[in-house]
Order: structure tokens, then sequence, then C-alpha cells
């Protein structure tokens, strides 16, 4: 079996309900988002998932992550990891993009970056480093993390440069599944949150 990935976002915050730049900062869930969180873990926990019996489990250990982690059922199995935290935002830390157009009108955060943050190569190299994680046993993985760096993963799964995050927007508390299609790279899964509508 060729090595998947399993990415769940995490659940709805007070900043990303707002649009504010999280990156760093320890911004719990909303009710909303732990409610989302649950209804993700039964979903993982019912045919065809059926818990993920076998699957390595990690966590970004920012509380939003690793809480989605907990709610959905799968703390005793996970693993935090520091490569799956959100991008460094550095000076555009809790700015919406509104308020950084007031300064900067052409602003395009996968063209432009961040100031005082981490470059997108460097997060790109990050999502690197969890894709060689994945491919490196014959084993699917489950990840909980960020809007941004799962965006950049699922780029550079499919070997695009990390700018090509920009075309694949993932909602809070959606699934997605990196795989295979003709032994290339493939999305198998993205931005789902099916579980969302009940």
């Amino acid at each position: 079996m060729a090595p998947r990935i399993l990415l769940a976002r995490h659940g709805q915050t007070e900043w990303s309900l707002l649009g504010r730049h999280t990156g760093r900062t320890d911004i719990p869930l909303l009710e909303e988002g732990r409610r989302g969180a649950k209804l993700l873990g039964e979903r993982l926990h019912r045919a065809p998932w059926s818990g993920l019996e076998s699957v390595e489990v990690r966590t970004s250990p920012l509380v939003r992550a690793s809480e989605t982690c907990a709610l959905a059922g799968f703390a005793e199995r996970a693993t935090e990891w520091d490569a799956l935290m959100e991008w460094d935002y550095g000076a555009y830390e809790g700015m919406t993009a509104g308020a950084i157009w007031a300064d900067r009108p052409d602003w395009f955060i996968w063209r432009d970056g961040v100031p005082e943050g981490e470059t997108l190569a460097e997060l790109g190299a990050r999502a690197d480093e969890v894709v060689e994680w994945a491919r490196s046993a014959d084993r699917d993985v489950l990840v909980f993390a960020h809007g941004h760096i799962l965006r950049v993963l699922g780029a550079r799964w499919l070997g695009m440069d990390p700018s090509f995050a920009a075309r694949i927007r993932l909602d809070p508390t959606s699934l997605s599944v990196l795989g295979w299609a003709y032994g290339e790279p493939a999305l198998d899964r993205w931005n789902d949150t099916g579980h969302m509508e009940v």
C-alpha cells in the first residue's frame, strides 16, 4: 500500500472567524470549533475510516490543533510536531488582509510573504519534511494542523511550488486526503466538510 496523508484542519477560532492571521498565537477553539472537531472524530470512527487503527497520528502543538485532535478522539495516539505549526506571520500576526491592504494595497501573501516572519520557502521546507516522513513507511498518517501549512503541504505533495497553495483553499474542521493516482501523487479528497452538514 502506498502511504497517504489525511489532513484535518483545526476547528473554528475567534481569529479564524474574523479573518485574522493566526500563526503562533495560541488561540483556543470556539464552541463551534469544538462541535466540528467532535463531528470530524465521529466521521473518522465510522466506515470507511473505522477509527484508522493503523495510522500514525501527529498534531501541531498549538492548542487549536491539539484540542481538535483530542476532541476527534486521537490524542492518546498523537505526537506533537513543530513542523506542523502554522506559518509564522511575523509583523502581520493578528492582522486581517484588509488591515494589511490599507498600507500595501497590492499585497498577496503567496507572492509577497510577511515581514519579520517565516518565508514561503521556509514554510515549504517544513511541508517537505512532513511529506518525506509520510512517505517513509508503508502506513497512512493523520495530521491535525492549520490552514496555510496544510495548503502548502498539499502543494508540495503534488510536487508544486508552495505558492500553488493559493489555489487550494481549506475551511476549518475540513478533511482532506493526499494519495496516489496511476503512481503519481494526487488529491484524493480536498476541503471536505460533509461531517459539518448535520
